[in-house]
């Protein structure tokens, strides 16, 4: 009984001694002039409030395209945009799809 209650003791604060901290996520490098911190708040804002309606990121897909795969052509703007908004509001009764996004 004594050991498996030792489990459960609780150490003395200065027990502890941290070695090494390890970040949760790594730093984007930030735009050092005003303007261009700006732009960018600005771009991010704006596609959030895109992804919000429902409106997909075309230079995501895009950018996505080019680097997963390189070998594809990406469709064009309209093209992924009919394909998003088949996806979502399907016209052929019971089909259900995923935007390509």
């Amino acid at each position: 009984m004594s050991e498996s209650r030792a489990l459960f003791k609780t150490p003395r604060l200065g027990a502890f001694q941290v070695t090494r901290c390890q970040p949760l996520f790594v730093p984007q490098p930030k735009p050092h002039n005003v303007a261009g911190w700006l732009k960018l708040a600005i771009k991010r804002t704006a596609q959030s409030f895109r992804l919000m309606v429902g409106v997909q990121d075309y230079q995501n897909y895009v950018r996505h395209m080019q680097v997963r795969h390189p070998g594809r052509a990406p469709m064009t703007e309209r093209e992924f945009h009919r394909r998003c908004l088949e996806a979502r509001f399907p016209s052929e009764g019971g089909k259900m799809g995923k935007c390509p996004c």
